[in-house]
């Protein structure tokens, strides 16, 4: 099973079904869940990151490979985060990944994390990376199957 743990609600219907087409897609190869959490507001960004902390804690199974999503974690091809995929799935049964909010995510939640993972250096707003990440978890497994897609 893939989890998704991300701080903030879809508003804008077009990533909406974006995001339901690649739910659609990856039911023929994996169960997944998606689990969104309430963006906090507050001035102070250190409180924003201890909530959203507190709010990611009470969602992750500890006993899941945690990946989450940091701009300074390592970047992987789609091939090489296919393999990443398939080789995890051999010792753990669940994969969680985590996007965090408009200021990252706490270090506690960084420190849980079995793999940091970075699609890039540039900043993608929550929304539309919530659609990459599917995409490519999607291409993934279009890729453990050798099934055509992937170019």
């Amino acid at each position: 099973m893939i989890k998704i743990i991300c701080i903030g609600k879809i508003k804008e219907k077009f990533y909406e079904s974006a995001i339901e087409e690649y739910l659609k897609r990856l039911k023929k190869y994996t169960k997944i869940e998606i689990i969104e959490l309430n963006d906090i507001n507050n001035n102070s960004n250190k409180i924003i990151l201890q909530k959203e902390r507190d709010l990611i804690l009470n969602k992750i199974n500890l006993k899941d490979y945690i990946i989450t999503l940091e701009i300074e974690g390592k970047q992987l091809s789609s091939i090489e985060l296919s393999k990443k995929i398939e080789e995890t799935f051999l010792t753990n049964s669940d994969i969680t990944f985590i996007i965090g909010g408009s200021y990252g995510l706490h270090n506690d939640i960084k420190n849980l994390s079995n793999f940091k993972l970075s699609f890039s250096k540039l900043t993608f707003p929550h929304q539309l990376f919530r659609v990459i990440l599917l995409e490519q978890i999607y291409r993934s497994f279009k890729i453990m199957n050798n099934e055509t897609y992937h170019k």
